[in-house]
């Protein structure tokens, strides 16, 4: 178990243990942790650590490691299996109750689950949805050039641009956004108590359900339409459908919108980078390699990906048993310099379409091509439709979420 070693106490034999995760740098927060980082000037690709309730599991942190390793069936993503490295208290407290959903399943059983949103996803059908992203995308920039200046980038563009989409592909109203945002908040929130993610899940999935159980009844072209088609054929019930819309509403939205606010503050702390970007902005390739680097720079979600162990593995000269926990730090695979040569340097040029920043796997972002071409518009637009775009406080006076599951920064007040 990644509790003990073998039969001992983990604190008592294994006291230099490094922590995970550990403190970013208050003077490069755009980076992963330095102490994480330094696992990479060791011959360990993999390594244990101790998480924040006492557990040790291994912490894989080369690229290389963690391709092998994400696509071995031999690891479950099943949070109710035993060695699982739970990230949160709220997650190990509730990881018993939590329904079979398409972030938790493994294999034939996973597979099902990602079948029912192939169609809703696919590239195709993400790349019709451009002229509508590049619309709403500019008419918020118009919105912020005619109010008050500074703003909130995040209030203004980040958070709406995703939220309107992914309201628009599941059919939830956006008028609801306070509310799901809210949540989203406390879904990703590290500190949360059980009792808060108790309620704020359960609040969340009757949205959802009330929801299905509407476009049941008039359905639309929308995935909670799809769902609620599903649950009068018989192949899914409401208690699994209301927790794989809620999954869809939070991770379509959050991660873009952190995305969306970090990669700007990087872009105005890099301005070679963001001259090359103006410069190259009508080139979509140019902007394409722009988005994946950006990527890979700032992997938003920087606490993942986690497995438990279902039978004994054989890697990097370790031996990783059954019932023990598995953590591929995905910032750390995107800073790997055997992957990445100089992963410091922020190069838009540089080919980084091989990152981790969506996972890898079975479990990659179902909807990583809907937040790619988000990306790909709004930083071919943002600094073309106001040039003069910086900051209006300094990069030290913003508050960094390392306190969430999702990177990202609070508020980014902008000027021009």
């Amino acid at each position: 178990m990644s509790e003990s070693i073998a039969g001992t106490d983990a604190a008592t034999e294994l006291p230099e243990l490094p922590e995970f995760p550990t403190p970013r740098s208050s003077q490069c927060p755009f980076a992963p942790p330095p102490g994480l980082l330094a696992l990479h000037e060791t011959d360990q690709d993999v390594i244990r650590v101790r998480t924040w309730d006492g557990t040790t599991p291994w912490l894989v942190t080369s690229h290389a490691a963690q391709r092998e390793l994400m696509t071995d069936p031999r690891l479950s993503a099943n949070i109710g299996a035993p060695g699982y490295p739970h990230t949160t208290e709220a997650m190990k407290a509730h990881a018993a109750e939590i329904q079979p959903s398409i972030n938790n399943t493994d294999g034939a059983e996973h597979t099902r689950w990602r079948r029912m949103l192939t169609n809703s996803f696919t590239r195709h059908r993400m790349e019709k949805l451009r002229p509508e992203i590049q619309q709403i995308t500019d008419g918020l920039i118009d919105r912020m050039l005619a109010g008050p200046n500074p703003v909130d980038l995040n209030e203004a563009l980040s958070l709406p641009l995703p939220s309107l989409m992914i309201c628009a592909l599941l059919g939830v109203p956006y008028e609801d956004h306070d509310f799901f945002q809210e949540h989203a908040g406390v879904t990703n929130a590290r500190f949360k108590t059980p009792e808060e993610a108790a309620r704020s899940v359960a609040e969340v999935r009757r949205y959802i359900a009330g929801l299905i159980e509407a476009k049941m009844d008039d359905p639309g072209e929308d995935v909670l339409s799809d769902l609620g088609a599903r649950i009068r054929e018989g192949v899914l019930s409401m208690e699994e459908a209301a927790p794989l819309g809620h999954i869809l509403l939070v991770a379509g939205h959050d991660t873009s919108a952190n995305m969306i606010t970090l990669g700007t503050a990087l872009l105005l702390q890099h301005p070679d980078q963001l001259a090359a970007l103006r410069e190259n902005e009508d080139d979509p390739k140019y902007v394409t390699k722009a988005v994946e680097e950006l990527l890979r720079y700032l992997t938003i979600p920087h606490l993942l990906a986690r497995r438990a162990v279902l039978d004994d593995i054989e890697i990097a000269g370790e031996t990783i048993r059954a019932g023990e926990g598995v953590i591929a730090s995905l910032p750390a695979a995107n800073w790997d310099p055997q992957a990445f040569p100089e992963p410091g340097k922020l190069d838009l040029t540089r080919t980084a379409a091989h990152h981790h920043a969506f996972g890898w796997g079975p479990h990659q972002c179902v909807g990583q091509q809907l937040a790619r071409i988000e990306l790909h518009v709004v930083f071919s637009t943002l600094f073309r439709r106001i040039p003069t775009l910086r900051l209006a406080v300094d990069v030290s006076e913003l508050k960094f979420k390392e306190d969430s599951q999702a990177y990202g920064i609070y508020d980014l007040p902008v000027t021009w």
